[in-house]
């Protein structure tokens, strides 16, 4: 990994962020391809639009390339004064944006004309309105299935469902409860071969600069539990719920981590790639957000893991720089694929869209 083989672009005229001290890997380069306040969940329409949530903001944006050429000259502000519209998923021509309470829709929003856009209908609100750990991630499933998170309403607590789980609403709007004893996920995606949910999770704070770490998981079976508040990552007791007096109370068998990732790295957004992966191994990319409560800051960065067998055999930086010296100046949240293998990252810190693409190579004459 070297910032000296990679080419960096700034979009003209859109940013003065200091892309030149991002560290990425060989042949890489690296340019703002948008910019709007807080952007959080990144969603790709079939023409080629660019959604974004954002959290503090409460907008919901729309990005247009106009000329197709991978930067978006044109940034449509679709809602206002949403609460914490984070979490936005697109299914056919229709966008689906998530408050902390209800999800609403708006019907044939593609093509995208900034002068005629649709009112929303509310999908669903039948919510808690818990904003601690309330925002949320959407992406549609294989199996047509809208999925989202319901955190944890606290650091450390015994919540009542369906607090601390993954969910998923039919369209029926019939409700089914994917994972349970899950603090704090805002990113999952499918294994592009089991088709298995694979999700991260954040781990309680206040324990330390070192536990207990952040997760990684995968769903077998729908259903399972993930151990919060009892375990935490692979095993690790809690202070207070794991005593005898609660795990005598609530038996129950609970799924320890797929991978430990560190603790108070964050990780958020999350996607396999269709692009660097083949049959017998997938790569993960993974927007670690960046720690708030740690004495020493740690994530702030893009990791690749390497995916073989449902276990994680390599795991290493993918994008980093965005912290320097226990300073930063960017935290990545989102990152999805684009069509042609680049990526598209969101920082809601910097309040930019990233593209991170390889060079081209230079013509043979």
């Amino acid at each position: 990994m070297t910032s000296l083989l990679a080419v960096l672009i700034s979009a003209s005229g859109t940013t003065d962020l200091p892309l030149d001290t991002l560290t990425l890997p060989p042949s890489y380069r690296i340019e703002v391809v948008a910019k709007a306040p807080n952007v959080r969940q990144l969603a790709l329409g079939k023409d080629g639009t660019l959604f974004a949530g954002s959290r503090r903001a409460g907008k919901v944006y729309g990005f247009i390339d106009k000329n197709n050429d991978g930067i978006y000259e044109q940034t449509v502000v679709i809602a206002n004064k949403l609460n914490m519209p984070s979490g936005i998923a697109i299914k056919g021509n229709d966008l689906y944006v998530a408050e902390i309470s209800r999800i609403l829709r708006y019907k044939n929003i593609l093509p995208l004309v900034p002068y005629l856009l649709p009112n929303p209908e509310v999908y669903y609100d039948a919510l808690p309105d818990s904003t601690y750990h309330g925002w949320k991630y959407l992406k549609f499933g294989p199996d047509g299935a809208l999925y989202f998170n319901i955190g944890a309403p606290c650091n450390i607590c015994l919540p009542k469902p369906p607090f601390a789980s993954l969910m998923k609403l039919d369209s029926d709007k019939q409700v089914t409860s994917v994972a349970n004893g899950v603090r704090n996920s805002v990113g999952f995606a499918w294994h592009p071969k089991s088709q298995q949910l694979w999700f991260t999770d954040n781990g309680r704070d206040h324990l330390g600069d070192y536990l207990p770490s952040d997760e990684l998981n995968h769903v077998e079976r729908e259903g399972e539990h993930f151990g919060y508040p009892f375990f935490h990552a692979q095993g690790l007791p809690d202070p207070h719920y794991g005593s005898a007096q609660y795990a005598n109370k609530h038996k129950y068998s609970y799924k320890p981590a797929t991978y430990k990732l560190g603790a108070h790295v964050a990780p958020l957004g999350m996607t396999f790639s269709t692009h660097s992966s083949n049959a017998h191994q997938h790569t993960l990319y993974i927007a670690e957000h960046g720690s708030w409560n740690s004495s020493q800051k740690v994530g702030y960065r893009v990791v690749a893991l390497e995916i073989k067998d449902n276990k994680v055999v390599s795991h290493k930086p993918f994008v980093s720089g965005w912290l320097n010296n226990e300073n930063h100046w960017g935290r990545p949240n989102d990152i999805i694929e684009d069509n042609d293998g680049s990526l598209l990252i969101s920082d809601d810190y910097a309040g930019v869209i990233y593209r991170l693409s390889k060079d081209k190579p230079p013509s043979i004459k």
